[in-house]
């Protein structure tokens, strides 16, 4: 954990996981109690790591992801419980957020050629215990941000417990979640443009080519539905960070008629940068 560093009312603390830097900002209080509640953010945030991360030796995900036709693995509370909000999110965007397309994923941040890896294999969860069966091999869970953004999520209840009362907790760039009655300004940053928004107990996920390249696999490549609608990067705000990071990926592969349909359905709002900046859609 890095030592705090303090803008006006507030101090912030920074820790290096998931391969990003989370920050925790908090309104200025009593320094040891601020330092302890990080160090327990923090832990919190290396414990997820360990059992959600597909590239950490003996995680549960790694796990998973070796699993053979037949075999069954009890997991951990945690990443069972991630594993559960991943396959809800499926559900809601139609199958457009799909955590099982690692080896797809792979394969387009490698560059390599050729076509990319056949989607094969199945899993099932089981619903009401951390139990997973691996009914024929083949699927390479990824979570991604959605684990970033579910740890980001336990840690409301972690601060709710040692009574900090307004927070701003963050995944790099990509996700934040505000917890509190309190405002938090946000800069939406784009290739030209800036747009200032207030975030106040609700999460904003960000997802574009311009963050993380070209790192979006739709889950079926032979879909005639219409184009994806072209924007440089989205945010997003949701009640939840994993629900937030969920969605800012999903749109990027809808067509304006999905997208139509979730800001009628959700209470969300949704930023757009194109050719002409960043601004409100669907305002």
């Amino acid at each position: 954990m890095n030592d705090p560093g303090s803008s006006g009312d507030t101090v912030t603390f920074a820790h290096e996981a998931m391969k990003t830097t989370f920050h925790l900002r908090m309104p200025t209080g009593d320094p040891r109690h601020q330092r302890s509640v990080a160090q327990l953010c923090f832990d919190t945030i290396d414990r997820l790591e360990s059992q959600l991360s597909r590239f950490v030796d003996g995680s549960d995900v790694s796990r998973i992801n070796a699993m053979q036709a037949g075999e069954s693995l009890f997991i951990s509370e945690s990443c069972h419980a991630c594993l559960v909000q991943a396959l809800h999110m499926y559900q809601e965007t139609g199958g457009l957020f799909d955590i099982t397309l690692g080896s797809r994923i792979e394969h387009l941040k490698s560059g390599a050629e050729g076509e990319a890896p056949e989607i094969r294999g199945h899993l099932t969860v089981a619903p009401d215990r951390p139990l997973i069966v691996c009914e024929s091999p083949g699927r390479q869970i990824d979570l991604g941000g959605i684990g970033k953004g579910f740890a980001l999520d336990r840690l409301r209840s972690l601060l709710a417990d040692w009574e900090v009362g307004s927070a701003l907790v963050s995944a790099g760039n990509s996700t934040q979640l505000a917890i509190g009655g309190e405002d938090w300004i946000m800069d939406l940053a784009g290739d030209d443009d800036r747009l200032r928004i207030n975030l106040r107990n609700e999460a904003l996920s960000a997802s574009g080519t311009g963050i993380q390249g070209s790192h979006l696999v739709h889950p079926d490549p032979d879909r005639d539905a219409g184009e994806p609608l072209s924007f440089k990067r989205v945010w997003l705000t949701a009640p939840s960070a994993a629900e937030a990071d969920a969605w800012s990926t999903a749109i990027l592969l809808m067509t304006e008629s999905q997208v139509r349909e979730l800001g009628a359905d959700r209470p969300c709002r949704l930023y757009v940068e194109d050719a002409g900046g960043i601004r409100p859609w669907l305002d």
